[in-house]
């Protein structure tokens, strides 16, 4: 199985051995998968290439951070995107918060889902349905590592849904979101809490919690086109007809057969029944406004 990992990175001051971790993921467990390596590293200027037999290192600009990157290395690759039969998206703090979701990218698992419209990750979930866009939506794939078939990525374009940072918010840290922004009120306070280092209803609170004061302002806002450009890919690929499907649970269902494997399983049951980090709620029905 033909594989294509883009990995995304800020320089390598804050997680210097992230990439070769990530080779050690795949050595240790996915040793049979043919891999191909892009690294796309957004400190770098835009049309930086260093190219070896199965690395390139790409400069890319940071406008999106790591969605930024994503769709440097998709514009590189090109046609040759179609070659692989899996591809792997990945960011420099993939080992950071929940990681027990890492050791279940095991072949077997990740055979299941080749050829499938399935995006495979771990699935995160709100206690209730927020609205962004035109989307209501309550969970979403997290972006850190995760594994999707190239069509259900050819399919979306790019990565980067959110736009510009004027859409989004005032540039008032009281009140750092516009009024008319297209999000619902609950989706902005549960960015905001997470920001700043709250607990949003799970008992997990963020690593790198902020001040939200004049100073950490654009920083703010740079992360919050984050989390809203993550939460707007998921969303996106389900538009699409792509499932997102959690590593944790499919693993453990894989363990005879992948045939026996109920593709239909809703995500809340996923993320209620999986072996490890197990949350359960209750899909909601009514968005606030």
């Amino acid at each position: 199985m033909r594989v294509l990992t883009i990995f995304t990175r800020f320089g390598t001051e804050k997680y210097p051995t992230a990439e070769r971790e990530l080779d050690d993921l795949f050595r240790t467990q996915l040793s049979d998968m043919d891999r191909d390596v892009v690294v796309v590293d957004t400190a770098l200027a835009t049309g930086h290439v260093e190219q070896s037999e199965r690395r390139i290192l790409l400069g890319s600009d940071n406008t999106s951070w790591e969605f930024s990157a994503v769709d440097t290395a998709l514009a590189f690759v090109g046609s040759r995107l179609w070659t692989y039969d899996l591809i792997n998206i990945a960011t420099s703090a993939f080992r950071q918060l929940h990681t027990g979701y890492l050791p279940r990218f095991r072949p077997g698992v990740l055979k299941a889902i080749a050829g499938r419209a399935v995006c495979l990750g771990h699935i995160d979930c709100y206690n209730e349905p927020i609205r962004v866009l035109d989307f209501a939506s309550q969970h979403w794939m997290r972006t850190s590592c995760f594994f999707l078939p190239p069509t259900e990525l050819g399919i979306l374009g790019t990565v980067q849904s959110a736009g510009s940072r004027e859409r989004w918010f005032s540039g008032d840290p009281s009140r750092p979101f516009r009024e008319d922004a297209p999000l619902s009120t609950n989706f902005q306070r549960l960015i905001t809490d997470w920001l700043t280092g709250q607990d949003t209803g799970q008992g997990v609170t963020w690593h790198s919690g902020i001040a939200l004061d004049t100073d950490r302002l654009t920083f703010f806002e740079q992360k919050a086109l984050t989390i809203l450009n993550e939460h707007l890919l998921s969303a996106r690929l389900r538009a699409a007809g792509c499932r997102l499907t959690d590593v944790t649970w499919l693993a453990s269902r894989c363990l005879y057969s992948a045939d026996a494997v109920d593709w239909q399983t809703p995500w809340w049951e996923q993320t209620g029944n999986r072996e490890a980090d197990a949350v359960r709620v209750t899909p909601g029905r009514r968005v606030e406004s």
